[in-house]
């Protein structure tokens, strides 16, 4: 359904994996990719949300720094992943984002969905972009939850992940109660099917929970 598709940013020519809906789409999504790269697991999460009427474009955030990277989960991608993204930096992911959005313009509103990483990636698109988004287990929100949005976020947790312990979840509510924040009987990374934490239950539900954000905001 997908395929490699290049578009231009401020930091060079960047690849993503664009899936197209059959017929009108019904808006359009940036999908922002875990540390491990446009791997096999986000490039199905981009299928899925093009089988539910959206056209999915996932950048490849890594390409300014190494093309083509995608990453195992285990101890060795972690460790590549975690430098990737702190040489590509928040500020240079933002500009991807922007960038990718703009390039969906004339194809219905935009909005954004990441993960992990990713996840903090897609809060500052809604608070910095505009763009409607769904931040799934950011762990790296807790520096920019005092900026003003400027569109709705939905926030999914895992009520057993460690890197994001209860505290850092209420600071979400207490700094941005006017937004969704959702937790789950689960670990980091529930939604990934490729993850040890992967808790199909709760998968089902944050995604049911997030297209009908998408339906209520890219209407």
């Amino acid at each position: 359904m997908g395929q490699w598709l290049p578009f231009e940013s401020p930091h060079g020519r960047i690849h993503a994996w664009r899936a197209d809906p059959e017929g009108a789409p019904r808006g359009a999504l940036v999908v922002v990719q875990e540390i491990f790269g446009v791997n096999p697991h986000i490039r199905t999460v981009a299928e899925g949300f093009a089988r539910e009427g959206y056209i999915a474009l996932a950048p490849a955030y890594f390409d300014p720094i190494e093309p083509g990277v995608e990453l195992e989960y285990d101890a060795a991608g972690i460790a590549r992943g975690k430098s990737l993204i702190t040489s590509l930096g928040l500020e240079r992911a933002a500009d991807i984002t922007r960038a990718a959005a703009e390039s969906l313009a004339g194809e219905g509103n935009v909005g954004t969905v990441g993960y992990c990483w990713g996840g903090t990636v897609a809060l500052l698109a809604a608070l910095r972009l505009g763009l409607p988004s769904v931040s799934y287990y950011g762990a790296r929100n807790l520096p920019f939850l005092q900026e003003t949005p400027r569109a709705p976020v939905m926030f999914h947790f895992g009520e057993r992940d460690a890197s994001i312990p209860p505290e850092m979840v209420r600071a979400h509510r207490d700094a941005l109660p006017q937004m969704e924040v959702f937790t789950y009987p689960a670990g980091h990374g529930f939604n990934c099917d490729l993850r040890a934490d992967y808790d199909p239950v709760s998968a089902r539900l944050a995604r049911e929970r997030t297209l009908d954000f998408f339906a209520r905001n890219l209407a």
